[in-house]
């Protein structure tokens, strides 16, 4: 008879969840194996795992969506159980079959309990028989006016897939047409259903636990309802703003959903929470969640290793869950450009690093140095912040992403600063259309930084830089030695044009002279903007700013400058990397490319092209695309498919499509030319049918 002792455990994960549940069963003295696709061959998870295994190849279909490939994996290593973490197979009621099948204890909840609660509609009528709250359906083949706006889901998926919000009537046979078809793609399953759309409704979610021995945990609130594209940004336990009675409503539906399937291990029950404080049921989520830090830090608990302690077969350690203490908060940081439609990044992670303190918590899946790639989701870490009020814990997560050193790819990192700072969030005025409304402002450029002086400090640093390689020494010299080299140099460059000549010297490049100013220009990322910097280098090799009243030097190395700034004294850390030049201060971050001194002509573009904003693979074109179709601005021409979203790429301008280099299934690289549109004012657009809204 085979033992639930879990000894070896294989993750079927990867990145973040792979490494914090790593983190538990080293806690615990359980050996671990990863499972990696090439794309992942030098992933931390990979490196801090005892054992791992390669699944070939690189995409998520071919590799860890491959339920056979990891069950033979846990094998080949020893393993004895297998935990899903999320994403990928945790939902997936035929890969926890298989792995029972094989003799390997699963780490999740019955398969019978995944595949009840993995139809979204089944779920629903199970619901409604246990009494949890429930929106009434509606049939989309008879919806009218007066049941918009509705909501359309994947009834097979989450994250956000194959989701559409319809507003109008003559929108819908087209929403549902593209939801079947995005739901089919992502999920392999085309079914969609319709509810109800509640306006300004909050995201509110319980956290259960249950046992095999009819112990059920209702482990307080969550609110995720600060949302993009469906997907969560920033997530705190518990969930505020409620009062005692909702909160009890909550819990109890939370438990009779578990109960009604005779649920065991970690799960999520989630909820909309009307903006009248009416509780709906969502979905349940039969796996860990993203956002179970927060939870954890309340509750002064460790779900993994309850989850395992679960599986194994023994019961939770009393019939009643701890008491919380506190508040904590999550934030997601993703390689992403909130302000160009949340475009994904790519691309070497250079720094990571953020402050250690009481409180705060890293979860990730990078550290410096490793590569962000086109295959997955963008989400780099989690910070968490804990503390004894939701004030103190908002305002330590801020300062502590604030303070944060993250190089490499744009990310949401300023959004995120911001968004714990907004009025509406300080106030726990919260709800899923949050980005909606305050997006723009959140991600206008210049609001509390001063790019102009962080670019003054990358100069002086790069000048200290430049004389200390020109002296040759570790830190600058005095005046004569910066004499006697720079004479040096100047009777070798004499000697030098004028052998073998018997006419005038002739100089074959020219320097500026040191003492005057000089001028250096940055393009601040990724808003664009540029900066042009002047300042002087004198005889005593210490550069000075120029042209900058109010400001003065105190000290300046190539990795440090301090300035003095209208009597107040402000720190800089300069970075640089290649081309790019990162400054973080103690109130903000800033990137910047060095521009050459004159305009490379070969670096533009014909007007009207479509370039590629980021890798990826072609999925589809605009129906009857082809060179010499007209176009209107801001029709969706071209869709790209990169770390688990679509990205829909637009006309620049309404005229004629004179060039299409993209076709289905193409893989592209940043910057690549997709097609070109030539303007025409007035050319009468022949009309293309416009596709759905992607996620």
């Amino acid at each position: 008879m085979r033992s639930d002792v879990i000894h070896t455990l294989l993750v079927a994960n990867r990145g973040e969840i792979a490494c914090r549940i790593f983190r538990t069963c080293r806690d615990l003295g359980i050996t671990t194996v990863a499972v990696y696709s090439d794309a992942d061959a030098d992933a931390l998870h990979v490196r801090e795992a005892d054992l791992a295994v390669r699944l070939p190849g690189a995409a998520p279909a071919d590799t860890y969506l491959r339920g056979d490939l990891v069950v033979a994996a846990a094998r080949a290593a020893g393993a004895d159980a297998v935990h899903p973490g999320y994403g990928f197979l945790s939902e997936n009621a035929a890969f926890a079959a298989a792995v029972q099948d094989a003799g390997l204890v699963w780490v999740g909840p019955p398969v019978k309990a995944i595949e009840l609660m993995a139809s979204k509609t089944r779920a629903k009528e199970l619901m409604a028989g246990a009494g949890v709250p429930l929106l009434a359906p509606v049939d989309p083949a008879t919806a009218g006016p007066d049941d918009l706006p509705l909501l359309l889901k994947a009834a097979a998926g989450g994250g956000g897939r194959g989701m559409r919000i319809v507003r109008e009537p003559d929108a819908l046979p087209g929403e549902l047409l593209a939801a079947a078809a995005e739901a089919a793609s992502a999920f392999g399953d085309g079914e969609v259903f319709a509810e109800p759309y509640v306006e300004r409704g909050r995201h509110v979610e319980v956290q259960v636990m249950a046992d095999a021995h009819g112990t059920v945990w209702a482990l307080g609130t969550r609110d995720c309802s600060l949302q993009r594209r469906h997907q969560k940004v920033i997530e705190e336990a518990p969930a505020p703003g409620l009062d005692d009675g909702l909160r009890t409503r909550l819990h109890e539906a939370a438990v009779a959903a578990a109960r009604a399937v005779d649920y065991r291990g970690a799960g999520t029950v989630e909820f909309l929470v009307s903006a009248e404080g009416r509780p709906y049921f969502l979905e349940m989520n039969t796996r860990l969640q993203v956002e179970h830090p927060v939870t954890e830090a309340v509750f002064g608990l460790d779900l993994v290793a309850l989850q395992l302690r679960v599986a194994e077969g023994a019961p939770l350690p009393s019939p009643e869950p701890p008491q919380p203490s506190g508040h904590a908060v999550e934030a997601r940081l993703y390689a992403e450009d909130p302000a160009r439609d949340w475009q994904p990044q790519t691309g070497a992670l250079l720094t990571l690093e953020l402050p250690e303190g009481p409180g705060l918590r890293l979860d990730t899946g990078y550290t410096g140095g490793d590569t962000i790639g086109v295959h997955y989701d963008p989400m780099i870490a989690k910070v968490i912040a804990r503390a004894p009020t939701r004030t103190e814990a908002v305002r330590l997560l801020a300062r502590a992403l604030e303070r944060a050193r993250v190089h490499g790819p744009v990310t949401n990192r300023d959004l995120l600063v911001r968004s714990l700072r907004h009025p509406d969030f300080a106030a726990a005025r919260l709800d899923t259309g949050f980005y909606d409304r305050h997006l723009a402002d959140l991600t206008a450029p210049g609001v509390g930084r001063d790019p102009a002086t962080a670019a003054l400090a990358a100069t002086l640093a790069e000048a200290v830089r430049n004389t200390q390689a020109a002296c040759g020494a570790g830190a600058v010299r005095g005046a004569g030695a910066v004499r006697r080299a720079e004479a040096a140099r100047g009777a070798e460059a004499v000697r030098s044009a004028s052998a073998g000549s018997t006419g005038p010297a002739r100089f074959g490049a020219w320097r500026n002279v040191t003492s005057q100013p000089q001028r250096k220009r940055y393009r601040s990322e990724p808003d664009g903007t540029e900066h042009e910097i002047a300042y002087r280098t004198p005889r005593t090799g210490i550069p000075e700013p120029h042209e900058t009243p109010g400001t003065r030097v105190l000290t300046a190395t190539p990795d440090r400058v301090t300035l003095e700034v209208d009597g107040v004294t402000r720190n800089f850390a300069i970075t640089a990397h290649a081309d790019r030049v990162h400054v973080d201060a103690t109130d903000a971050a800033y990137t910047f490319t060095v521009l050459p001194r004159f305009t490379d002509p070969a670096a533009h573009t014909a007007p009207g092209s479509l370039l590629a904003p980021m890798p990826g693979t072609v999925v589809r074109l605009a129906e009857g695309l082809a060179a010499g179709v007209t176009v209107e601005a801001g029709q969706p021409l071209i869709w790209l498919e990169a770390m688990k979203m679509e990205h829909r790429i637009l006309a620049p301008a309404s005229g004629t499509l004179t060039a299409l280099h993209a076709a289905p299934g193409h893989q592209v690289e940043v910057g690549a030319l997709l097609a070109v549109v030539q303007e025409d004012p007035a050319a009468t657009p022949v009309p293309v049918p416009v596709p759905e809204e992607t996620v």
